[in-house]
């Protein structure tokens, strides 16, 4: 079982270097960082490691969102519409949780 774990903690690691490097202004899916990392079938681990970032400032988890554009970890946020706000913030339109032009604001890992 411990194996398991540090193999987790090296996955969700190399995860968060890739959501470190998404640009202030952009975002990113799940499975871009999957496919980016070598593991285009792991979209969701990639959502678990986001989901456990949240004690990590230095991780711009509200970056990645799900391939259609759609806030899918909003709910993982504190307060209603943190998510929302924050991609505003760096001039990124929402509504209805949907990104407003996704294919502009989208930024593919290591192109």
């Amino acid at each position: 079982m411990e194996k398991l774990n540090s193999n987790n903690e090296n996955f969700f690691e190399r995860v968060y270097a890739i959501v470190r490097q998404i640009p202030e202004g952009k975002v990113t899916s799940y499975g871009a960082i999957a496919k980016a990392l070598g593991t285009a079938r792991s979209a969701r681990m990639v959502g678990w490691a986001m989901n456990a970032s949240h004690n990590l400032e230095d991780v711009p988890a509200h970056r990645v969102v799900n391939r259609k554009g759609l806030l899918s970890g909003k709910h993982h946020f504190d307060g209603t519409n943190l998510m929302q706000q924050l991609l505003e913030n760096e001039g990124i339109k929402v509504v209805e949780n949907q990104i407003i032009d996704f294919e502009k604001h989208f930024w593919e890992p290591f192109k």
